[in-house]
C-alpha cells in the first residue's frame, strides 16, 4: 500500500526504473500550512507525482520546478507567500508562507545516499538527512552520531526544519502500538491508533478474544505476550498497553516492556490493582524508576466510562507522552 510516508522509496524506485525522480520537501512553514515540515512529494520526469507538500497551484508550481530540476540537475529552494484572501486558491487554510527544497535524484541527491536513507527506514533505524543550504553538502546522521544538541532534540521531537543554514529532514521509524488483551477497549483503541499513524499488533493467547471477526484486518498474535512482544520488537518508537486485567497475561508483557526503551507503557486497572502490580514487580527485582515508567491507571483522567471513551483517553495520554515527554 502506497502512503504519503513512502515517498523516498518511490523516488528511488522511479529513478532506478529510468523514469527520473525529483524529491520536493517542505523545509519551513510560517502561518498556516496544510502539510508540516518534512512532508515530501516525488515527481517523475513525465510529471507523475506521489505525496504532497501543500495543494492547489503551489503543488503545480512545485511539479513544474521539479521537472526543470531534472533537466538541469540542480537543486533549488522555492518560497511561496500568500495573503488570507489568496490562501484558499493555493491550498492554504489561511495566509502564510512555505519554503520547499527540490532535489533531482542522481545529481543533486545521489542515488547511493537516497538508497542508504531508504535502507535505514526499512530497518527502522532513525536517520537525519542534513543539507547545507550554502555549500549544498549533504550527509546522513544517526542519533548515535548526533553530538550536537540541536540534532538530538530534533530526533526526540520528530521535527524537521532549518537550523543555522542547514535543512534537517528527520526520518524516524513509524510509530507502533502493541495492545495486550483483545478486549472491548482494544477494539476501539486500535482503529484510533491507526488513524494517528501507528502500526498496531493485538496480542492475546485466547483465540476467542483475538479473532479476525472481532478485529477485522488487524495483525493478531496468539503467542504468549512476552514472546509476541519479542517477535514484534520493542524500541523507542513503540508504545505498549496491557488491557487483560489478568496478571498472568499482563505481567509478562510489562516485564518485557520495562526491559526495553519503549516510550510508553500503560496498564489497565484501578489504583489498588496497580499497587498489587507494583508489589509483584518489586518482588521480581524491578525498582522505583521502572515503576515510574508505568502509566496506571491507564489513560488521561477525563472521566471516561465507555470502552470507546477509555480508548480516547489512552490515545490522548500516549500522544502527550510522545510529544511532551
Amino acid at each position: 500500500m502506497i502512503t504519503h510516508d513512502d515517498i523516498p522509496e518511490i523516488a528511488l524506485a522511479w529513478h532506478r526504473d529510468g523514469r527520473g525522480a525529483a524529491l520536493a520537501t517542505v523545509m519551513e512553514t510560517w502561518g498556516s500550512a496544510p502539510r508540516p515540515t518534512g512532508s515530501q512529494l516525488a515527481v517523475s520526469a513525465k510529471g507523475e507525482m506521489m505525496g504532497s507538500v501543500s495543494g492547489g497551484c503551489v503543488e503545480g508550481a512545485v511539479v513544474e520546478e521539479a521537472i526543470a530540476a531534472l533537466g538541469d540537475g540542480r537543486p533549488r529552494v522555492l518560497t511561496f507567500g500568500v495573503s488570507d484572501e489568496e490562501a484558499f486558491a493555493v491550498g492554504l487554510a489561511c495566509g502564510g508562507r512555505i519554503s520547499v527544497l527540490i532535489e533531482p535524484v542522481g545529481t543533486a541527491l545521489s542515488e547511493a545516499m537516497l538508497a542508504e536513507l531508504v535502507a535505514a527506514r526499512a530497518a527502522r533505524r532513525p536517520i537525519a538527512y542534513v543539507v547545507d543550504l550554502e555549500s549544498w553538502d549533504r550527509r546522513l546522521e544517526a542519533p548515535a552520531d548526533a553530538s550536537d544538541d540541536w540534532l538530538a532534540d530534533r530526533f526526540r521531537a520528530d521535527k524537521s526544519g532549518v537550523d543555522e543554514g542547514r535543512f534537517i529532514a528527520v526520518h524516524n521509524p513509524p510509530l507502533r502500538l502493541a495492545v495486550v488483551g483483545a478486549v472491548h477497549i482494544a477494539q476501539a483503541l486500535v482503529p484510533i491508533a491507526r488513524a494517528c499513524g501507528y502500526d498496531c499488533l493485538v496480542i492475546d493467547p485466547r483465540e476467542a478474544f483475538g479473532s479476525s471477526t472481532r478485529f477485522p484486518g488487524e495483525d493478531i498474535s496468539h503467542d504468549w505476550p512476552d514472546e509476541a512482544l519479542a517477535a514484534f520488537g520493542l524500541d523507542a518508537r513503540t508504545a505498549v498497553v496491557t488491557l487483560t486485567h489478568d496478571a498472568k497475561l499482563d505481567d509478562p508483557a510489562i516485564r518485557a516492556a520495562l526491559a526495553t526503551k519503549v516510550f510508553y507503557l500503560g496498564c489497565l486497572g484501578s489504583t489498588r490493582t496497580h499497587a498489587k502490580r507494583v508489589a509483584r514487580l518489586t518482588e521480581a527485582g524491578f525498582g522505583p524508576e521502572d515503576m515510574a515508567r508505568i502509566h496506571a491507571p491507564v489513560g488521561l483522567d477525563i472521566g471516561a466510562k465507555s470502552p470507546a471513551e477509555i480508548a480516547v483517553s489512552i490515545m490522548g495520554q500516549i500522544t502527550e507522552v510522545l510529544r511532551k515527554g
